[in-house]
């Protein structure tokens, strides 16, 4: 990439499964940061074995390093959707790297090419887990990233959907039911918590 030289990468690794040990670069910029370790860590910890043919769709993907963790665990396939150029590069780069069969990557703004995603998703006879992760750092015209971003959740269908995982500041109180899904879980990690959702029983 042209202009790559002027941002600093840094490196992650995929932490267990068929990938495990693997890199994955993550550019330094605004609107992308890595999940924390820790945070990671606990969010497979709970999903397990769950996931394994799973579809695994991340929505603000950045470079990926959640959506090729489940790959590496298991999941059927992925599918990430960017709009930053820097952050996309990073990610065809580590998707190539690691899993290009099984990753299916969308540049744009992740609120236009979801329902694309969702259509594609929504006719594989595996459920799906979405994982949301919206930046905190929101940029012009997206201070209300979080309201679209419960818009987009209240539009999956139930039977599409396996879990619904939502990484946010900790300062926001996500409500206890979103559409057809109720709040079973949440984890605080600093200024980032976890928040799960699975549909009504």
């Amino acid at each position: 990439m042209r202009h790559k030289e002027k941002f600093k990468i840094f490196t992650t690794t995929i932490t267990a499964g068929r990938y495990k040990g693997k890199k994955i670069e993550i550019p330094d910029i605004f609107t992308t940061r890595s999940s924390k370790g820790i945070l990671k860590e606990s969010l497979f910890n709970i999903l397990q074995f769950d996931i394994i043919d799973k579809n695994f769709v991340e929505v603000f993907s950045g470079s990926g390093s959640i959506g090729l963790e489940a790959l590496s665990r298991g999941a059927g396939q992925a599918y990430f959707m960017e709009y930053n150029k820097i952050a996309f590069h990073c990610l065809e780069g580590n998707a190539k790297r690691i899993d290009p069969s099984r990753s299916h990557l969308f540049y744009g703004d992740s609120f236009e090419k979801f329902t694309t995603i969702y259509e594609i998703v929504k006719k594989s006879p595996e459920k799906t887990y979405f994982y949301f992760d919206p930046p905190f750092s929101t940029r012009d015209g997206m201070d209300d990233i979080y309201d679209k971003t419960i818009a987009l959740i209240e539009s999956i269908e139930p039977q599409v959907a396996e879990m619904v995982i939502i990484e946010h500041m900790s300062k926001l109180d996500m409500p206890k039911q979103l559409g057809a899904f109720q709040l079973i879980k949440r984890k605080k990690f600093g200024r980032s918590t976890m928040t799960y959702y699975k549909p009504k029983d």
